[in-house]
């Protein structure tokens, strides 16, 4: 190991705390230098491909020309400005964008900083409704189980209670948790499969102010993917307790399962909608919050006649024109011929692995491989195997899977799937 990187180790494992890892006895992490396409570059010299797309969000991979030169083009004229007060060219076409490809009765859009947020967002958004309308107990969530939105607090209060991080903050809000849909993506709904969230809304509507929902598939809640018509169904649910539905699209959005959004799956519009991660291709931190005109008039016309939200970094314009860069070309090539290739590659390279010893499941939609386990990884013995086969993954809980950039290539994509099945049978005979 050269000096330099031995420095910037010893410096990082004594002052930087990276996410869900020990302060004081952190796993290793590895130092980049530079990452292009879909690879990784190391201090060392070693190439990874990365099977995660930066935590799902570069879908385009790095150093792409077209988001390098919105950057460029953008930092020629300025990096930032509140948007208190001020406007700017990229916040509004990028704001026209996305709702010339969301669902119709989506008209406003409320910037943030993070996924995170816009789910913050979403939930303010949807008490502030209800206090506009005259009916202040309306301010509990209804939700499923194996659900993840983020990890602010009122986001984790809509997370898996059991799976989530409840226990360890016991101050979060109450919120309802119906079963986790138990109709798998491919089969039938049936009516034992929303019996229970039947049940919470009608015991409990007077007090819900909407249901929340990753449309579709469940993320870092586990992979999951559930029947499009369960959604379809809880729309139809919604409606008929005028509830609003709010749609979590921020790790489903732009096309990761297939379809641009996840609510395409079930043909459902929902009343506000989350949307992040690949919005910026992986570039920097931006999300977004639509809604329809009714939430956006209600709230106005209230008695605050505003939306009580306003962070700092709201519309960013560097954010908000590599955002539009990046979304116009998702849009302007071929991007559904190239997620049905990934799933087409991620099956066919997955499936050896179905019927391994300690293997549950294998499972693919869209840009989605799952590997799911009868017992929990040894995050760092996996993920030195996964390198040493000159892949980068991040597996979690039971769960070796990858969510890769639309790019990667054929090759890529079975070096990834073989990195995938070899460590797994390789754990499975330590």
């Amino acid at each position: 190991m050269a000096a330099d990187e031995h420095e910037l180790l010893a410096a990082d494992r004594a002052h930087v705390w990276h996410p869900y890892a020990s302060a004081t006895a952190p796993l290793p992490v590895l130092p980049v230098v530079s990452a292009s396409g879909v690879r990784i570059r190391l201090a060392d010299g070693r190439e990874l491909i990365d099977g995660m797309a930066s935590w799902w969000s570069a879908i385009h991979g790095y150093q792409h020309p077209v988001l390098d030169a919105a950057v460029t083009d953008q930092l020629g004229s300025m990096a930032h400005v509140m948007f208190g007060g001020l406007t700017h060219t990229p916040a509004v076409r990028l704001a026209e964008r996305l709702l010339s490809i969301t669902p119709e009765p989506l008209k406003r859009v409320f910037f943030t900083d993070s996924g995170s947020v816009a789910v913050e967002v979403a939930l303010k958004m949807a008490v502030q409704y209800w206090s506009s309308r005259g009916e202040p107990a309306r301010t509990r969530m209804l939700t499923v189980r194996g659900g993840y939105h983020g990890d602010t607090l009122g986001a984790m209060s809509v997370c898996d209670p059991q799976t989530g991080m409840h226990r360890l903050f016991p101050g979060l809000p109450q919120q309802l948790f119906a079963e986790r849909p138990a109709c798998r993506f491919g089969e039938a709904l049936e009516a034992r499969h929303t019996a229970d969230l039947e049940r919470l809304l009608t015991e409990h509507s007077h007090e819900i102010a909407a249901v929340i929902l990753e449309p579709v598939v469940q993320g870092a809640g586990g992979m999951y993917f559930y029947a499009p018509p369960y959604l379809a169904r809880v729309r139809e649910l919604c409606d008929e307790h005028g509830l609003l539905l709010i749609a979590d699209e921020i790790a489903t959005g732009f096309g990761r399962t297939g379809s641009l959004f996840g609510c395409d799956q079930a043909g459902v519009t929902p009343d506000i909608m989350c949307v992040g991660k690949a919005m910026t291709g992986g570039y920097v931190s931006m999300g977004a919050t639509l809604c329809t005109e009714d939430v956006a008039a209600t709230i106005s016309d209230g008695p605050a006649g505003v939306f009580m939200h306003g962070p700092t970094f709201m519309g960013n314009p560097l954010a908000a024109a590599v955002s539009l860069a990046s979304v116009d070309l998702l849009l302007a090539g071929p991007w559904q011929a190239e997620v049905e290739r990934v799933e087409r590659l991620l099956r066919a390279g997955l499936e050896p692995a179905r019927g391994l010893p300690g293997v549950t499941d294998v499972r693919v939609l869209g840009a989605i491989g799952v590997i799911e386990l009868d017992h929990p990884v040894d995050l760092g013995a996996i993920t030195a195997l996964l390198v040493d086969r000159g892949v980068w993954l991040r597996p979690f809980g039971r769960l070796v899977y990858t969510m890769p950039p639309y790019i990667t290539i054929d090759d890529d994509l079975d070096r990834l799937t073989a990195a995938m099945v070899g460590a797994v049978v390789t754990v499975g005979t330590l």
